[in-house]
This record gives C-alpha cells, sequence and structure tokens, in this order.
C-alpha cells in the first residue's frame, strides 16, 4: 500500500497552495498550519509532509516556528523542505522536530552535500526533484535547468541518497491528475539506484489514487496530496482507501 502525505506548504506563517508553482497563484487555508497537521492526523494520516514556501525563495528556513508547532501538534512524523540549502538549514529543521529533510536546488547545484548528508543521517535525506517539461526545476521551482529528472535521480541515488520527492509542476494544485505519462522513466531510474518515489501533482479525485496505487509493484512508496484535502474533494480516510486499492464509490 502506497503512504499518504498530506501536504502544509507554509507562506507568510499560512497553509496555502500554489498553482503550478506559481507564487502569483496562491490560495489560502488554514491560518495557523498546525490545525491542518491536526486535521489530516485525525483523519488517520501516518506522517505529513511539509513545505517552506518562504524559505524555498530564500534559500533558507524561514517558518521555523511553524514547522515547531506542527511538530508539536502530531504524534507523527512530519518531512519538511524548503529552503535547505546547507547542513546548518537541515539541522534547523530537525532542531524543529522534522524526522525527514527535502533537499531540491541544494540537491542539484551541489550533489556533493547531498552525498554528505545522506552519509550522516541516512534515510532522514529526502531529494526533491521538482520538473517542468521533464527538466529539473530549482530556486522555488522558479529557475529551470537542462538535467533530465531521471539523469539527477541515477546521480543522487548514486551518492546514497535513498528517497526522492517528484512533483511534475505543469500539475501540480490543478487537480486534473496525476501526470503519470511521464513517470516511466523516472520509476526506472529509481529501480536502477534501488530509490524510493513519492510522487506529488495533480490528484483531484479518488480514482487518481487508485490509478497510483496500481503502480505501487514500481518503487512508488507514496503519494502527496494538497488541495484536494483541503478542498474535500475525499478524506484522509477515503483517501487511505483508494491507495490501498479500494476506491469508495457511495
Amino acid at each position: 500500500m502506497l503512504t499518504l502525505y498530506p501536504a502544509i506548504d507554509i507562506r507568510g506563517g499560512r497553509a496555502v497552495r500554489l498553482l503550478r508553482g506559481d507564487y502569483d497563484h496562491e490560495t489560502g487555508y488554514d491560518a495557523d498550519p498546525a490545525d491542518a497537521a491536526r486535521r489530516w492526523v485525525d483523519g488517520g494520516a501516518a506522517i505529513v509532509h511539509v513545505v517552506d514556501l518562504d524559505g524555498a525563495r530564500a534559500g533558507k528556513p524561514e517558518n521555523l516556528e511553524v514547522v515547531e508547532r506542527i511538530a508539536a501538534a502530531v504524534d507523527v512524523p512530519i518531512q519538511v523542505g524548503g529552503g535547505l540549502r546547507d547542513a546548518a538549514g537541515v539541522g534547523a529543521v530537525f532542531a524543529a522536530g522534522a524526522a525527514r529533510a527535502v533537499l531540491g536546488t541544494s540537491a542539484q547545484r551541489d550533489p556533493a552535500l547531498l552525498g554528505s548528508l545522506a552519509d550522516e543521517h541516512g534515510d532522514r535525506i529526502v531529494a526533491s526533484v521538482d520538473a517542468r517539461g521533464g527538466r529539473v526545476a530549482v530556486e522555488g521551482w522558479e529557475q529551470p535547468t537542462e538535467t533530465p529528472v531521471e539523469d539527477a535521480i541515477r546521480d543522487l541515488g548514486g551518492r546514497g541518497v535513498g528517497r526522492f520527492v517528484y512533483t511534475p509542476v505543469e500539475v501540480d494544485g490543478t487537480l486534473e491528475g496525476p501526470g503519470i505519462d511521464g513517470l516511466g522513466p523516472v520509476l526506472d531510474a529509481c529501480d536502477e539506484t534501488g530509490a524510493e518515489l513519492i510522487y506529488s501533482g495533480g490528484v483531484g479525485t479518488l480514482d487518481d489514487l487508485v490509478r497510483l496505487s496500481e503502480l505501487a509493484a514500481r518503487p512508488l512508496g507514496g503519494v502527496i496530496v494538497g488541495r484536494a484535502l483541503y478542498e474535500r474533494r475525499f478524506t484522509v480516510a477515503e483517501a487511505l482507501e483508494a491507495l490501498a486499492g479500494n476506491e469508495r464509490n457511495d
């Protein structure tokens, strides 16, 4: 069964969602992101995914107090990304209560750093490979690179990174369905390195989750869901059933 990762994206201290990674297209939800975390965990979530959007732009964590509040509010692990560009940033989110640290821009700009952090912290280090047009995007999804996602995974997997978050930014926040067509090469690269993939982006219905659950025999280990939960397209409990291959029809 795939793991559900309810998402909490933080900007200005609030829980928000962006459309296709565009900071000019933001929808606000919970004034206190800890309220969202409690809601997801009360519904059955076993882990929560947190992104510091301000940090992603600034290049350093900007919402550590909110991360600390979320970690204190729930009794499940949280994984945190956004602005983690060095060992100090990683240490700061761990000190705030994060179980895992997700690094994106630094994973591409300084892969040796990721390798050393993976050596030190093991599977607490996760690499994020956000993509536009199949190429890695960095700096809060705003700067494209020429690196194919699968090449980035092979490189970082060879350096000891064992878990990746993959987001095709074109579908992120749209509720129009996941980018399954582009998943094949990404999963192949994870196969080659023995890494696990966590998919994020575009999930809008329980059927989307069922489709992703059918890939569970591959290295796909989890799915991040944000806007669909906030807008009550389905509940956490229903999502967990769908990821187990049992779509609700009532």
